[in-house]
Protein backbone atom coordinates (compact mmCIF):
# COMPACT_ATOMS: atom_id res chain seq x y z
CA UNK A 1 0.00 0.00 0.00
CA UNK A 2 2.94 2.36 0.50
CA UNK A 3 3.22 2.42 -3.29
CA UNK A 4 -0.17 4.10 -3.51
CA UNK A 5 1.07 7.01 -1.41
CA UNK A 6 4.43 7.28 -3.17
CA UNK A 7 2.76 7.16 -6.61
CA UNK A 8 -0.01 9.62 -5.72
CA UNK A 9 0.03 12.38 -8.35
CA UNK A 10 0.52 15.24 -5.86
CA UNK A 11 3.15 13.37 -3.83
CA UNK A 12 5.28 12.75 -6.93
CA UNK A 13 5.17 16.47 -7.81
CA UNK A 14 5.86 17.57 -4.21
CA UNK A 15 8.85 15.25 -3.86
CA UNK A 16 10.26 16.62 -7.12
CA UNK A 17 9.81 20.30 -6.30
CA UNK A 18 10.08 20.30 -2.47
CA UNK A 19 12.27 17.27 -1.73
CA UNK A 20 13.94 18.87 1.29
CA UNK A 21 10.59 19.85 2.83
CA UNK A 22 8.74 16.52 2.55
CA UNK A 23 9.29 14.80 5.90
CA UNK A 24 6.96 11.81 5.53
CA UNK A 25 4.40 10.22 3.21
CA UNK A 26 1.82 7.76 4.51
CA UNK A 27 -1.18 5.89 3.20
CA UNK A 28 -3.83 4.60 5.60
CA UNK A 29 -7.21 3.18 4.53
CA UNK A 30 -6.91 4.75 1.10
CA UNK A 31 -6.03 8.21 2.42
CA UNK A 32 -2.70 9.85 1.62
CA UNK A 33 -0.98 12.13 4.12
CA UNK A 34 2.11 14.22 3.40
CA UNK A 35 4.03 15.76 6.29
CA UNK A 36 6.05 18.86 5.40
CA UNK A 37 8.17 21.45 7.19
CA UNK A 38 6.00 24.23 8.60
CA UNK A 39 8.31 26.88 7.13
CA UNK A 40 7.17 25.85 3.62
CA UNK A 41 3.46 25.38 4.32
CA UNK A 42 2.22 28.44 2.38
CA UNK A 43 4.39 27.76 -0.67
CA UNK A 44 3.42 24.07 -0.70
CA UNK A 45 -0.28 24.83 -0.29
CA UNK A 46 -0.13 27.39 -3.10
CA UNK A 47 1.64 24.83 -5.31
CA UNK A 48 -1.01 22.18 -4.50
CA UNK A 49 -3.82 24.60 -5.33
CA UNK A 50 -2.33 26.00 -8.54
CA UNK A 51 -0.52 22.95 -9.94
CA UNK A 52 -2.39 19.95 -8.53
CA UNK A 53 -5.94 21.42 -8.53
CA UNK A 54 -6.55 21.13 -4.76
CA UNK A 55 -8.97 24.01 -5.02
CA UNK A 56 -10.92 23.29 -1.82
CA UNK A 57 -9.60 23.50 1.72
CA UNK A 58 -12.13 21.43 3.68
CA UNK A 59 -10.60 21.72 7.14
CA UNK A 60 -7.72 23.06 9.20
CA UNK A 61 -7.08 21.61 12.65
CA UNK A 62 -4.30 20.43 14.91
CA UNK A 63 -3.32 17.51 17.13
CA UNK A 64 -1.71 17.90 20.56
CA UNK A 65 0.91 15.22 21.28
CA UNK A 66 1.51 16.37 24.86
CA UNK A 67 4.80 14.96 26.16
CA UNK A 68 6.31 14.60 22.68
CA UNK A 69 8.31 17.05 20.65
CA UNK A 70 7.21 18.54 18.37
CA UNK A 71 4.12 18.84 20.55
CA UNK A 72 1.64 19.96 17.88
CA UNK A 73 0.83 18.81 14.36
CA UNK A 74 -1.06 21.11 12.00
CA UNK A 75 -3.50 19.26 9.72
CA UNK A 76 -4.87 20.59 6.41
CA UNK A 77 -7.51 18.54 4.59
CA UNK A 78 -7.58 19.33 0.88
CA UNK A 79 -9.95 18.28 -1.89
CA UNK A 80 -9.60 18.53 -5.65
CA UNK A 81 -13.03 19.06 -7.21
CA UNK A 82 -11.88 18.37 -10.80
CA UNK A 83 -9.92 15.22 -9.83
CA UNK A 84 -12.30 14.10 -7.06
CA UNK A 85 -9.52 13.20 -4.65
CA UNK A 86 -8.35 14.16 -1.18
CA UNK A 87 -4.97 14.91 0.30
CA UNK A 88 -4.01 15.53 3.92
CA UNK A 89 -1.06 17.82 4.55
CA UNK A 90 0.50 17.94 8.00
CA UNK A 91 3.19 20.19 9.50
CA UNK A 92 4.87 19.75 12.90
CA UNK A 93 4.83 22.74 15.27
CA UNK A 94 7.19 22.87 18.25
CA UNK A 95 5.97 24.00 21.68
CA UNK A 96 8.79 26.57 21.86
CA UNK A 97 7.31 28.45 18.87
CA UNK A 98 3.60 27.67 18.67
CA UNK A 99 3.02 29.43 15.37
CA UNK A 100 2.73 28.72 11.66
CA UNK A 101 2.17 30.93 8.62
CA UNK A 102 -1.45 31.51 7.63
CA UNK A 103 -2.73 29.97 4.38
CA UNK A 104 -5.54 32.59 4.11
CA UNK A 105 -3.78 34.00 1.05
CA UNK A 106 -4.16 30.63 -0.68
CA UNK A 107 -7.71 29.72 0.37
CA UNK A 108 -9.90 32.39 2.00
CA UNK A 109 -11.73 29.49 3.71
CA UNK A 110 -8.71 29.23 6.02
CA UNK A 111 -9.71 32.44 7.82
CA UNK A 112 -12.29 30.99 10.24
CA UNK A 113 -10.69 27.53 10.30
CA UNK A 114 -7.38 29.02 11.50
CA UNK A 115 -9.22 31.18 14.03
CA UNK A 116 -10.87 28.05 15.43
CA UNK A 117 -7.50 26.27 15.67
CA UNK A 118 -6.00 29.34 17.36
CA UNK A 119 -8.89 29.50 19.82
CA UNK A 120 -8.92 25.82 20.77
CA UNK A 121 -5.21 24.92 20.51
CA UNK A 122 -3.45 28.28 20.96
CA UNK A 123 -1.48 27.99 17.73
CA UNK A 124 -0.80 31.44 16.30
CA UNK A 125 -1.10 32.05 12.55
CA UNK A 126 1.43 34.56 11.24
CA UNK A 127 -0.02 37.12 8.79
CA UNK A 128 -3.62 36.12 9.56
CA UNK A 129 -5.94 39.06 8.72
CA UNK A 130 -8.05 38.83 11.91
CA UNK A 131 -6.61 36.39 14.47
CA UNK A 132 -8.94 36.39 17.48
CA UNK A 133 -11.10 33.89 19.33
CA UNK A 134 -14.11 32.55 17.42
CA UNK A 135 -15.78 30.05 19.81
CA UNK A 136 -14.68 31.03 23.33
CA UNK A 137 -15.22 34.51 24.83
CA UNK A 138 -12.38 37.04 24.51
CA UNK A 139 -11.57 36.79 28.23
CA UNK A 140 -11.44 32.95 28.24
CA UNK A 141 -8.30 31.55 29.81
CA UNK A 142 -6.53 28.70 28.03
CA UNK A 143 -7.21 26.59 24.96
CA UNK A 144 -9.77 23.79 25.51
CA UNK A 145 -8.40 21.22 23.03
CA UNK A 146 -4.92 21.17 24.54
CA UNK A 147 -4.28 17.93 26.40
CA UNK A 148 -3.15 19.78 29.55
CA UNK A 149 -6.38 21.81 29.73
CA UNK A 150 -8.45 20.91 32.83
CA UNK A 151 -11.42 18.76 31.77
CA UNK A 152 -13.83 20.56 34.10
CA UNK A 153 -12.77 23.96 32.76
CA UNK A 154 -10.67 26.66 34.43
CA UNK A 155 -11.27 27.55 38.11
CA UNK A 156 -13.74 24.72 38.72
CA UNK A 157 -13.78 21.84 41.16
CA UNK A 158 -13.18 18.50 39.42
CA UNK A 159 -16.45 16.60 38.81
CA UNK A 160 -17.04 13.95 41.48
CA UNK A 161 -20.27 12.38 40.23
CA UNK A 162 -23.88 13.18 41.12
CA UNK A 163 -24.40 15.03 44.36
CA UNK A 164 -27.89 13.65 45.14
Amino acid sequence: MADMAENHRAVVELKEKYASSVLDVREFRGEVTVTVKKEDIVEICRFLKENAAYNLLTDVTAVDYLGQEPRFMMVYNLYSIPNKDRLRVKAPVAEADVSVDSVCGVWSTANWLERETYDLFGIRFNNHPDLRRILMTDDWVGHPLRKDYPLQGPDREPYKGRLS
